[in-house]
């Protein structure tokens, strides 16, 4: 099981990548939660649960759309649903479907809890740490994207027999008629009940073999969320963290893995580098990531790396690719696109 000692929340670059073709620009999302602009580009980043909610609550504000879980759906299906998504999707029923979704959550502070009884299953979540309510438009996502896996699965037109949300009354024809039932509001808990019966459904595209493929990158990613990556990865994660803020300073990014400077360095040293060695590294695969972005003018991107100037941006870029930023971005740029 995944260690909930800790306050730490992941947001999937599946549904960043969504939301932007949805219509909301992460980097106004981020500005509004006042959060690094950088924020999107490592999923790996670890977020508190008031972070989390605060990015949805930004994303609630900008579009002002009810109805915008459906939408995010939607656009994900051009953009590249959630990996656990797609594994229930080849699971043997519905039921194995929403074990698995529910084994391989990659919300570490999110508490998911279920009960079968008298023909009817339930599913409720809590946050352990949260200190307000859960944002309306996280829970509508949540419960959409379980009614469409079983939807998608089946091939069935499989509808939820309620949906209690614990906020106040808020009107919304349209997640009303997707759900195909009345959402109940004021509940103790946010939760979603259907017929024990529709669980037992088979999916058609059962695939074991698929499945136990599938499994070992769930497991990876366990291992990131207990933190149990290299060392180094998690160095270079905080360092692309703090470079929109400026050049990444050893002792913030001590303070950021919760070590002191000299326990850092030597860390580090241990593993065969130095701070310069894996401070290049980081401006290497954010520089890259940033590039794959046609919006961003490269004279932000050479800012938020920390250079001086272009010039030396362009300089050590050549160094690590042989090429301009330029040029790479029409060469990788065009190829995302074929």
């Amino acid at each position: 099981m995944v260690n909930l000692s800790a306050d730490i929340c992941r947001f999937p670059s599946a549904v960043w990548r969504a939301i932007r073709v949805a219509g909301i620009e992460p980097a106004a999302v981020l500005q509004m939660a006042r959060l690094p602009a950088t924020v999107h580009l490592d999923s790996s980043t670890p977020l508190t649960t008031a972070q989390f909610f605060a990015i949805w609550k930004a994303i609630e504000v900008l579009v002002d759309d009810r109805g915008f879980a459906l939408r995010i759906i939607k656009a994900a299906d051009g953009t590249g649903q959630q990996p656990a998504f797609i594994a229930g999707l080849y699971a043997s029923n519905f039921r194995d479907a929403l074990n698995r979704l529910l084994r391989f959550r990659m919300m570490t502070c999110e508490r998911l809890w279920t009960r079968d009884e008298r023909g009817l299953w339930t599913m409720g979540r809590d946050w352990t740490y949260a200190t307000e309510a859960e944002p309306a438009l996280l829970a509508d996502l949540s419960f959409s994207l379980i009614v469409e896996l079983g939807r998608r699965g089946t091939g069935q037109h499989i509808k939820p027999v309620k949906v209690q949300y614990a906020r106040d009354w808020r009107r919304c024809d349209e997640l009303e008629s997707y759900y195909g039932c009345s959402i109940q509001f004021g509940a103790p808990h946010n939760a979603i009940t259907f017929n024990s019966a529709d669980l037992d459904i088979p999916f058609p595209g059962y695939s074991p073999e698929f499945l136990e493929l599938i499994t070992q990158s769930f497991q990876e990613a366990a291992k990131e969320l207990r933190f149990e990556g290299t060392f180094n990865d998690r160095v270079k994660s905080a360092m692309k963290r703090t470079m929109i803020n400026g050049r990444p300073d050893i002792r913030n990014i001590a303070r950021e893995l919760g070590m002191g400077v000299r326990t850092l360095q030597r860390r580090i040293t241990d593993l065969g580098t130095n701070y310069r060695a894996l401070l290049t590294e980081a401006r290497r695969e954010l520089s890259l990531q940033l590039l794959m972005n046609p919006d961003m003018d490269i004279d932000h991107i050479t800012s938020m790396l920390g250079y001086q100037n272009a010039a030396s941006f362009y300089r050590a870029f050549k160094e690590w690719e042989d090429i301009s930023p330029g040029t790479w971005r029409e060469q990788h740029v065009a190829m995302d696109k074929c």
